[in-house]
Order: structure tokens, then C-alpha cells, then sequence
């Protein structure tokens, strides 16, 4: 089965950076997001690229974070700057898939921390 694995989070302090990879186990043709739940709150959108390199942001992290991709390693990234203690959050790879034979499949990794400590 297809399995997303985060990596990158940790402990960081207010205006730091962190980059964040998620890499999936296959070669899949689709839509590539991060995601974040802060305790207490609903997951959330943080970021999406598409297979043409189109990306789309929060408005809490627009202008902070890029999110890039690497369709060779199969791998997604989140580099995220000037860190906020509001950015602590576990945070989530997602990929829709957009062809077949993952057409209509939506995967979700495990989840990577992120702290920032003020």
C-alpha cells in the first residue's frame, strides 16, 4: 500500500526556519499538500502544489512558508521561515491522487511535529 513519511520536524525557536519532506512509497500523479492540527483545532490547510507546479498558501503562512516538490524522489517539501509560536502543530502530507491507478485515492502521512517556543 502507498505510505507517505513526514520528517523534518523538531523544536525551534520564534523566527526560525524549519524544512519539512514528506516521501511517498510510489510514484503518484496528483495534487500535494501540507496540512497542520494545533491542539484544540481542526486541521487545517497550510499549502497545496499540483502536478504544473501551481501552489496556493494560507493566508496565515503566505509569504513564510514555500512548498516545492521533487517528482523523482517522489517527495513534497515544506520550507517554513520567520516561525511563529501560532505554527506549533502537528503537521500532515496529503496527495490526491489525480490518474490512474490512483485516480480518486487521497493518502495522509503519520503526522511531524513542529514546536516553536517563544
Amino acid at each position: 500500500q502507498v505510505q507517505l513519511v513526514e520528517s523534518g520536524g523538531g523544536l525551534v525557536q520564534a523566527g526560525g526556519s524549519l524544512r519539512l519532506s514528506c516521501a511517498a512509497s510510489a510514484s503518484i500523479f496528483g495534487i500535494m499538500g501540507w496540512y497542520r492540527e494545533a491542539p484544540g483545532k481542526q486541521r487545517e490547510l497550510v499549502a497545496v502544489i499540483t502536478t504544473g507546479a501551481i501552489t496556493d498558501y494560507a493566508d496565515s503562512v503566505k509569504g513564510r512558508c514555500t512548498i516545492s516538490r521533487d517528482n523523482a524522489k517522489n517527495t513534497v517539501y515544506l520550507q517554513m521561515n520567520s516561525l511563529k509560536p501560532e505554527d506549533t502543530a502537528v503537521y500532515y502530507c496529503k496527495i490526491n491522487g489525480i490518474s490512474l491507478p490512483y485516480l480518486g485515492m487521497a493518502y495522509w502521512g503519520k503526522g511531524t511535529l513542529v514546536t516553536v517556543s517563544s
